[in-house]
């Protein structure tokens, strides 16, 4: 009788906590600024850009950009591109500017690397993700900007990245694989109405920012592209991703804040991330990802109303020993799941480090997980969870969930180092996540199981 108490009690907390988020994040993506046209516009023919898909035409995008920050003060300015294949190497954007795509035009990124300008790494990272020093630039970049849009009337940027994954997959490289977009401590950043394809590495990559709007955008990178991933909300705050269909090599959406001691030490978490109606596919990683580089912390993230398929892995959560950090306050709600070889996965033991400073004593914290609300079809395996011993994954809470199992398996759930509760799942989910609290527990504190040992259903 005690322990069904205690039960009940878990789940009203637990409960409570996922409304809670849902109604503190419900907003985020409510509150989208709406598109003003600037009163100043200029084309980049003006600049004497050539739309031929041949002719360089960095130098002619920095002159206009230049050229628009008079207007900064005076309500901000358009950078039109017209119809036309416009080639580039890395831009840099500015302040109170909006750059407009009319349909029919696309910005090409060179294929030449010396038209991509090399940087230092990302203080959270220490290094560049790939290869250790310097990165490439961006192909569309924004520092330390306000009110800054990139939209059109479904205008394309196209990265061309077929040499870069070649170069990624004959580890050809000198330095780190640039993205199609990044921002770096800017705030009020709109990106939409756009598609993007054949990025190098990452689509649209906001680090150190607040107050990003991502919506009505295409992403598509085929499913043999290395290590490409669609939107990636790093160490970045009050986002809102909502309505995009993206299918990408690996992950499409991928929230992040930092890499071990180096993202300890920058202290960015991010935070206040909604997402929803999305049609999400990644090919060899997850529809949505948490991790596994989250040492500044992840947290208050509600997803809703989302549709994955024919991914290897619907939602995942990843760490490992040396990142600490913490991912919490997660809320997954209302999701429809196709062809997903593994429906949910949370792993301790994922991802390297990137050096040898890293303290593996720096145990990452993961709780307070919430999915609700989910079907799936063909699902090989229902969930796989697996914690880490001397930091267990606690307080994970599953609700209204049906898969249908496509394997001959009876394997539907695995897990260790992980407690939770479980309310009408089908198929049953381990004993792990049914009967998180031991007699003499309080309501506050999980059964942590602690024998490493791993229970399959």
């Amino acid at each position: 009788m005690r322990m069904l108490l205690v039960a009940l009690l878990l789940f009203l907390q637990l409960s409570n906590a996922a409304r809670i988020i849902g109604e503190e994040l419900a907003g985020q993506c409510d509150s989208k600024p709406t598109l003003d046209p600037r009163p100043h516009s200029v084309s980049i023919l003006e600049f004497g850009a050539v739309g031929d898909g041949k002719t360089l035409n960095t130098i002619a995008f920095q002159n206009a950009i230049f050229y628009l920050k008079s207007f900064a003060d005076k309500g901000g300015a358009q950078l039109y591109v017209p119809p036309g294949k416009w080639l580039t190497g890395s831009i840099n954007l500015t302040s109170h500017l909006t750059l407009f795509l009319e349909k029919g035009a696309v910005i090409l990124g060179s294929q030449d690397p010396s038209h991509w300008e090399l940087v230092n790494p990302l203080p959270s990272y220490g290094r560049g993700i790939e290869v250790p020093g310097k990165r490439y630039r961006s192909l569309i970049n924004g520092y330390n900007l306000q009110d800054v849009v990139i939209t059109g009337d479904d205008g394309v940027i196209d990265g061309q990245g077929l040499v870069w994954w070649n170069w990624f997959s004959s580890h050809s490289l000198n330095y780190s694989r640039p993205h199609l977009v990044e921002f770096e401590d800017s705030q009020y950043v709109v990106v939409s109405n756009l598609t993007f394809l054949n990025t190098p590495a990452y689509n649209i990559h906001p680090v150190y920012c607040s107050n990003v709007y991502v919506y009505n955008i295409s992403v598509y990178a085929p499913s043999e592209s290395p290590y490409t991933v669609g939107i990636v909300p790093d160490s970045s705050d009050h986002v809102c991703i909502e309505g995009c269909n993206i299918a990408t090599g690996y992950d499409a959406i991928a929230l992040k804040s930092g890499w071990d001691q180096y993202g300890i030490a920058y202290g960015r978490p991010s935070k206040n991330i909604h997402i929803r109606r999305v049609h999400l596919q990644s090919s060899s990683g997850s529809s949505i990802a948490f991790g596994s580089e989250m040492s500044g912390g992840i947290s208050n993230v509600l997803v809703e109303h989302v549709q994955l398929n024919n991914s290897f892995i619907g939602i995942e959560f990843r760490t490992t020993k040396g990142r600490g950090g913490y991912i919490k306050g997660i809320v997954v709600s209302d999701v429809e799941m196709e062809n997903i070889s593994t429906a949910f996965s949370a792993s301790g033991h994922f991802g390297s480090h990137p050096d040898d400073e890293y303290d593996p004593n720096a145990l990452p914290i993961v709780q307070d997980i919430t999915l609700q609300n989910v079907r799936g079809t063909n699902i090989k395996i229902a969930g796989n969870f697996s914690g880490i011993q001397e930091s267990p994954f606690t307080s994970i809470y599953l609700s209204n969930i049906t898969f249908s199992i496509n394997s001959s398996s009876s394997t539907s759930w695995i897990c260790s180092d992980v407690s939770g509760f479980s309310e009408s799942v089908i198929p049953p989910p381990c004993s792990d996540l049914s009967t998180p609290y031991s007699i003499s527990s309080s309501a506050a504190s999980p059964l942590v199981n602690s024998t490493g040992k791993t229970a399959v259903l």
